[in-house]
């Protein structure tokens, strides 16, 4: 065992060193700080290595750690501000986050609630659509970065059909009835959240998940009773962003025939 002098060292913050060999009493010139805790003297000869912890002049102090990231929800968010939770742990109140686009553009969160060590909240405004990085930096400089680009930025689809009725069909037609639109940043697919304009009970059509056309091969099936028929049809993109409206429509019988009426 031997004793080591230290006139002086300033390590970046969360660098690992080692002063000295297993055992050495280790002597400052001056008070010494780690984490916040200040000594003078003689440091305890388990410093040297120390990787959880370590022991000043009595006091057992934890030694620095990197914040950890798990995970984000949701991941997927429009332009506008949105509050995200992030799930880790090591994180400190309040910690700085920031979102670092793929093109290395950097935007700070709105806000940052510190909820505990492995979950925070934060608000978002990104107005570039892509794809993010999560950063994370505690008080003491300690920071992590998600190993991917886990927050996507998405225009939700939109309705070009307005909504409300698409028209009085002569009821037991066969051939297109309506066909509706959204736009999108990516790829629409369509689909109907309620159970009337697809169920063979009531309008009995066919809706193209790709291309928003409604068809039937009856319309109105076995019914011969004019009757208004209500619907929900959703616009889901390839990011999993949805919008919903509301259309309708209308059977008619008797002296109108068999043709089509809008």
């Amino acid at each position: 065992m031997s004793e080591v002098k230290v006139n002086k060292i300033s390590p970046r913050t969360g660098t690992t060193f080692t002063i000295g060999d297993a055992g050495d009493t280790v002597t400052t010139a001056g008070d010494i700080s780690v984490n916040g805790v200040t000594a003078t003297g003689t440091i305890a000869a388990n410093i040297v290595n120390a990787t959880t912890s370590i022991n000043l002049n009595g006091e057992s102090i934890t030694a620095l750690a990197n914040p950890t990231f798990t995970s984000i929800s949701p991941d997927t968010i429009t332009n506008d501000q949105t509050s995200i939770t992030i799930t880790g742990a090591g994180f400190v109140s309040i910690p700085t986050v920031e979102a670092v686009s793929t093109t290395g553009v950097i935007t700070p969160a709105d806000s940052v609630t510190f909820n505990n060590s492995t979950s925070l909240t934060c608000n978002f405004t990104l107005t570039t659509d892509g794809t993010y990085y999560i950063r994370i930096e505690n008080n003491d400089g300690l920071a992590v970065r998600s190993s991917t680009a886990v927050l996507t930025v998405s225009d939700a689809p939109t309705w070009t059909t307005a909504a409300g009725t698409l028209g009085t069909i002569a009821g037991n037609f066969s051939g297109t009835v309506a066909t509706v639109a959204a736009t999108g940043d990516s790829t629409l697919t369509y689909s109907e959240t309620t159970n009337v304009l697809t169920n063979a009970s009531l309008a009995n059509c066919s809706l193209n998940s790709a291309t928003g056309v409604i068809t039937t091969t009856d319309f109105a099936g076995s019914n011969t009773t004019a009757a208004t028929y209500t619907f929900t049809l959703r616009a889901t993109d390839a990011e999993g962003q949805t919008a919903d409206r509301q259309f309708s429509l209308t059977s008619s019988f008797g002296a109108t025939g068999g043709g089509q009426f809008n």
